[in-house]
């Protein structure tokens, strides 16, 4: 697995994660969902750059021009339901890509313990294309392996897969190293140290979802 940290250089993206950290800020969810879905807009250009181009001839009014785009298929993924900014961000750019839904989350047992299950599970045929699958925070890593694998596991196995995750912690990113084939990408714009007792990202930015779109049961 490849790891890109686009935090690593400065950019306006480094403001976006900074006002998505901040308690007072995070107050505006239009805010926070507007954080997120230009995060996605500057990942999705990012991975642009990665992909395989050719030359093809566009008819203008006066005659024809030759621009080179990309020959990629490909598939937008998220996990509901903090990624759908993120997916949102990368499909205004990516505004052809094919989509697929995955629904995956913390159960706690009685001893507050938790394991992630994976239900809800859409997608296309993902033999041979570029996958991008986008999940807003990377604590310990469990969701967004699961959620890979049944993804290639429905879908077929893609050329390549790009994980973005803005927030990641230390321990995730070591987890996806040991976990993820060599024909992936991890994405991400920071990464902490600290997980707390409950797999909480310290310092983290919260729950991106209540964030996003309010306070769950």
């Amino acid at each position: 697995m490849k790891l890109v940290n686009l935090g690593e250089s400065n950019s306006l993206l480094n403001s976006f994660i900074a006002q998505m950290r901040d308690k007072v800020v995070q107050k505006d969810y239009l805010r926070f969902r507007t954080n997120l879905h230009r995060l996605g807009e500057i990942f999705a250009y990012e991975i642009s750059k990665t992909l395989k181009y050719s030359p093809k001839e566009v008819q203008t009014p006066l005659g024809t021009a030759i621009v080179d785009t990309f020959d990629n298929k490909v598939v937008l993924s998220t996990i509901l339901r903090a990624g759908l900014p993120l997916h949102e961000g990368m499909l205004s750019y990516f505004e052809n890509a094919e989509n697929a839904f995955l629904a995956a989350y913390r159960k706690y047992d009685a001893a507050d313990k938790f394991h992630v299950n994976t239900e809800y599970c859409t997608t296309p045929d993902l033999t041979g294309k570029t996958l991008i699958l986008a999940d807003t925070m990377l604590a310990t890593g469990s969701s967004i392996i699961l959620a890979y694998d049944r993804l290639i596991n429905d879908g077929g196995e893609p050329e390549h897969t790009h994980f973005v995750c803005p927030i990641a912690s230390t321990f995730a990113v070591e987890a996806l190293k040991k976990a993820l084939p060599a024909n992936t990408t991890l994405w991400t714009a920071a990464i902490d140290e600290e997980l707390t007792s409950h797999s909480y990202i310290v310092p983290g930015l919260g729950d991106a979802g209540d964030l996003a779109y309010g306070e769950k049961l």
